[in-house]
């Protein structure tokens, strides 16, 4: 008897999948909940894992596939693994000369822009699992190699013959330098495929403005200085931070504006009674945008906390699907990389989006004086067809004010 090992159910956002990586081989042992195989989308990567220990019998999709929702990847013969085929598992690498070692998506990526041969690479992860370091230690031993014999060969030019005329071109070398015009062609990414469609369609079907403000920050920024150290201690190591405070103020300012927590289906609009705040979240696939539900009923801690866990899932390419999808609202904070102005693109069907930017000292007039203080420019990205710039302009006067006045959030002034 053999189980058969399906792809998970794709919601209806997904179309199909990729097989990213095998971790385990026809006829290999596995234990139940082992990881078996990625599977990645245009939005996450989805672990299938062992239902049954057994050995693998048969792989029916292979690395590169396309798949579609519970699709047929392999066959599992389900039995009692004995403790000799475990240690034959983690101690020989599962790939043989002929086949591709397994590598994460990250790693292949790598090995497909620079044109490496995969069998050369040595692999430290588990069964010979090749890894992004592993593929960038074996790039810098490369070129260490390449490099070390220009290095050796720069010596004096060769003197050159008295009775060679000096109006002969082909006795001077007057080629200089030359450099190698390289490019490299590689598919985009599942992920950033899709990032490059959703993109052109905010431009293409929204009729999208923004307006900007700016913020002082000393306020806020006091606050934090005055009990970061309290906040860290009372809610077991989580930092406080700016972003906490930015959610709170959006979930306010939401309430009073609704126009900017609907969004626009077909002839209607949908206006929600609940404020889900996606908080874009960079990785080195592309930008994420996970989702806190429920957003005006978290605290600031639990909002950074929060932040802190999806961040750290998101990294880790360990989203889910309901962690991505359903936002009212987002937030970007350009301003982590150093973006003193931008403006934010829409994250369709949402009809706004946030951009937060980087604090600089400027000097602003403040009662007929001009002073230096902590500035943060704010860019609010809104869809014109549902959103006039009236309300846009005070939902935005609304942030700004209750940021420059936090203990408004607190008591929801």
């Amino acid at each position: 008897m053999t189980i058969e090992i399906k792809a998970p159910a794709f919601p209806e956002s997904v179309a199909d999948g990729e097989v990213a990586v095998w971790h385990k081989q026809e006829g290999d042992a596995v234990q139940r909940d082992e990881l078996l195989v990625e599977i990645e989308t245009d939005k996450v990567v989805m672990e299938v894992v062992a239902p049954e220990s057994g050995h693998l019998s048969r792989i029916v999709a292979a690395t590169g596939d396309t798949i579609l929702s519970e699709a047929l990847l392999a066959e599992l013969t389900p039995g009692e693994v004995s403790a000799a085929a475990e240690s034959s598992n983690d101690s020989e690498p599962s790939v043989s000369q002929d086949e591709t070692p397994a590598m994460g998506p990250a790693a292949r990526q790598l090995v497909e822009e620079h044109k490496l041969d995969p069998a050369a690479i040595a692999g430290r992860g588990k069964g010979g699992r090749i890894n992004k370091d592993d593929v960038l230690a074996h790039l810098a031993s490369v070129n260490a190699v390449q490099e070390e014999p220009t290095g050796t060969a720069v010596s004096a030019p060769a003197p050159v013959a008295p009775s060679a005329p000096a109006a002969t071109s082909s006795a001077v070398d007057v080629s200089g330098p030359t450099s190698e015009r390289i490019e490299r062609r590689v598919p985009m990414t599942r992920m950033r495929a899709r990032i490059a469609e959703r993109l052109l369609s905010a431009t293409q079907q929204t009729a999208m403005l923004t307006t900007f403000n700016e913020v002082d920050m000393a306020p806020l920024m006091r606050l934090r200085s005055q009990y970061k150290d309290q906040f860290e201690k009372a809610h077991n190591g989580t930092r406080l931070g700016f972003m906490g405070f930015f959610v709170r103020a959006c979930c306010e300012a939401l309430k009073r504006f609704p126009e900017v927590n609907a969004s626009i289906d077909g002839n209607d609009v949908v206006y929600h009674g609940y404020q889900d705040i996606g908080v874009a979240v960079s990785t080195e696939d592309g930008l994420v945008v996970p989702v806190l539900r429920d957003a005006d009923f978290m605290s600031i801690a639990d909002v950074e906390a929060a932040i802190r866990d999806l961040g750290l899932k998101a990294r880790h390419k360990k989203l889910t699907i309901d962690e991505m999808t359903g936002g009212t609202f987002t937030i970007s904070n350009g301003g982590v990389f150093g973006s003193l102005l931008s403006t934010p693109i829409l994250n369709p069907p949402q009809t706004a989006i946030l951009g937060m930017h980087a604090i600089k000292d400027r000097p602003v007039a403040i009662d007929g004086e001009v002073v230096i203080r902590p500035m943060m420019y704010l860019a609010l990205s809104y869809d014109h067809r549902l959103i006039d710039g009236k309300t846009a302009v005070q939902f935005l006067v609304t942030v700004k004010e209750l940021i420059e006045d936090p203990s408004r959030i607190l008591l929801q002034l």
